[in-house]
């Protein structure tokens, strides 16, 4: 096939030595299949960004780091010079994110190297060898539903363990491999710790995939991982290898809200007085 542009650099360079077929192709990236001496791997060729896509993105580049004060000025003004900090920042975030995750014992594709602007990682394939199914495309039944609805939280937890929230986990982005489920595309992976809709996310991450598995074994929408998951990680007590249950007691006392006026007032009558005070000391 042709070579497309992205990728010839990595054969110039040695570090892949053949382009065998397109995997997929998305809005932001595109996947081929590759040959690296005798291996056989993928190669996600990033795109480059419209100004309406970086917009759209902001709610998870909350709480992201970037290099300087000067770069995140840049993407806040959003202008040409932030843009393309911002787009680097968006393609170095699943690279982070996969070697972080890789090392944390979660399962994702390994990654071998990201290479001016394409990140080669592992072909996740089924029993046969081909390309694997996303988790919405095979039958189950509801004995390794359940089974794999347990790993799969297991593994957001251990997620959340190392700070991330994967942000947009659904059926679509986990592969069904040989032993199981692998999840993929992490560029929009949040900071659990610095987003402010980190928990939202949680939520809805691990709504998505319940809601699948639910299909084939419908006491799954009985189970509470997220707000489990949260609480505990709220208590700085969610450990990799802590037992999940899916159980959760939710506090439904009524707020008490003539309190929380109460103090509402209290606080500005005593920013008034200070604010007085301060005046005074001025005059004197």
């Amino acid at each position: 096939m042709k070579i497309p542009n992205g990728l010839q650099p990595l054969i110039d360079d040695g570090v892949i030595d053949q382009v065998l077929r397109p995997l997929k192709s998305g809005k932001e990236a595109s996947v081929y299949v590759v040959r690296s001496g005798d291996h056989i791997r993928c190669a996600k060729v990033y795109k480059d960004m419209a100004q309406r896509s970086f917009q759209q993105r902001v709610q998870y580049q909350e709480g992201r780091k970037v290099r300087g004060s000067r770069e995140a000025r840049a993407m806040g003004k959003a202008t040409k010079f932030g843009r393309k900090e911002a787009e680097a920042a968006w393609k170095n975030a699943e690279v982070d994110a996969l070697y972080l995750l890789s090392d944390a014992g979660v399962r994702v594709p390994r990654p071998y190297g990201y290479f001016n602007g394409v990140l080669l990682m592992e072909l996740v394939t089924d029993e046969d060898g081909h390309s694997a199914p996303r988790l919405g495309e095979v039958d189950l039944d509801a004995d390794t539903a359940r089974a794999w609805h347990r790993f799969l939280m297991q593994q957001v937890a251990r997620m959340l363990c190392v700070g991330l929230i994967h942000g947009d986990l659904s059926e679509y982005n986990v592969l069904v491999g040989p032993d199981g489920p692998v999840i993929i595309d992490l560029p929009q992976a949040v900071s659990a710790a610095g987003n402010n809709n980190a928990r939202f996310m949680l939520r809805r991450d691990v709504s998505n995939l319940t809601i699948t598995l639910a299909r084939f074994a419908p006491e799954l929408l009985d189970t509470h991982y997220a707000e489990e998951m949260w609480a505990l990680f709220e208590q700085s007590e969610l450990h990799p290898d802590t037992e999940l249950t899916g159980h959760f007691t939710f506090d439904e006392r009524a707020a008490d809200v003539d309190s929380v006026m109460q103090s509402i007032i209290d606080a500005r009558e005593e920013a008034i007085i200070r604010q007085r005070g301060r005046e005074a000391a001025r005059e004197d």
